[in-house]
């Protein structure tokens, strides 16, 4: 992870999920590039709009780019007290999955806050967000204050590809820190073509990259693997969970699975998910 992206949604007042990217930049070495996007006039325009009224939103848009611009060193010189020696500043227009995904093009990380006084802070929108972006996305919670990079991570581990993805995409994170638990679950009604024998070891994966891990076991239904996942997260002190996110079916991945939506909505902690 050499490359740490993340959504700026208000400035100068810097808000946690800003916190932790600088101290996750800083901990691995990592630049930080802070991206403000606001909306297209056109997009935000109703149907009907007068030309005084586009005319205003176009110099409302100007306004707020302007503004944007200007925090730049603002931007680097707060990141440079955080240890972050590398840091870029990028100002964009346009609707936001699709904008953003286009800068995780050349990126290797995306923070994100979860906050629903925030327009693309509510689950569901994470939800839409993590699915266009295509790079691994950490959600922090707005309520909380992060302010070190992980030292106990929860590894939610039940099989799928999307948990693989996920656990392989957080290895840089996860050789500093002090301890690392494998929640191991069953993904019932998998269907696989291939079937592997021995079987994949996620933790002699984990070894062969230099990360020992605690096993622990997560029995729990289909319905109620968000509520056990979190509570088990809870109960090893993790103060970073790592799990894939999952659709409730490959026709219809833009809606997560009950367990996803879970986490997004409650999680405590910071969560590193990969689609």
């Amino acid at each position: 992870m050499r490359d740490i992206l993340v959504h700026i949604s208000r400035y100068p007042s810097w808000t946690g999920s800003v916190e932790y990217a600088a101290h996750l930049a800083a901990a691995l070495g990592a630049s930080l590039t802070g991206a403000y996007v606001y909306p297209s006039p056109l997009y935000m325009m109703p149907p009907y709009g007068s030309p005084e009224l586009l005319s205003a939103m176009i110099e409302n848009a100007q306004s707020m780019e302007e503004g944007a611009l200007r925090v730049r060193e603002a931007f680097a010189a707060w990141a440079a007290e955080r240890g972050v020696t590398r840091t870029q500043w990028q100002v964009a227009e346009g609707y936001l999955p699709d904008t953003l995904g286009q800068i995780c093009n050349w990126h290797d990380l995306l923070v994100i806050e979860r906050d629903p006084d925030l327009l693309w802070g509510a689950p569901q929108a994470l939800a839409t967000l993590m699915l266009q972006v295509g790079v691994p996305c950490v959600v922090v919670p707005g309520e909380g204050r992060f302010t070190a990079a992980p030292r106990r991570v929860a590894l939610a581990w039940n099989g799928a590809p999307e948990a693989a993805r996920a656990i392989h995409a957080a290895i840089p994170l996860l050789r500093g820190a002090q301890t690392v638990f494998l929640l191991c679950g069953d993904r019932r009604d998998l269907y696989s073509g291939a079937g592997f024998k021995p079987p994949f070891s996620m933790t002699g994966h984990l070894a062969r990259h230099g990360v020992a891990v605690e096993r622990r076991v997560v029995d729990a239904s289909d319905e109620e693997a968000g509520t056990a996942l979190l509570e088990a997260s809870v109960d090893c002190g993790a103060d970073l969970l790592v799990m894939g996110a999952y659709g409730r079916s490959r026709f219809s991945e833009w809606a997560f699975g009950g367990a996803t939506r879970q986490v997004l909505a409650h999680a405590p902690m910071p969560v590193l998910m990969r689609h």
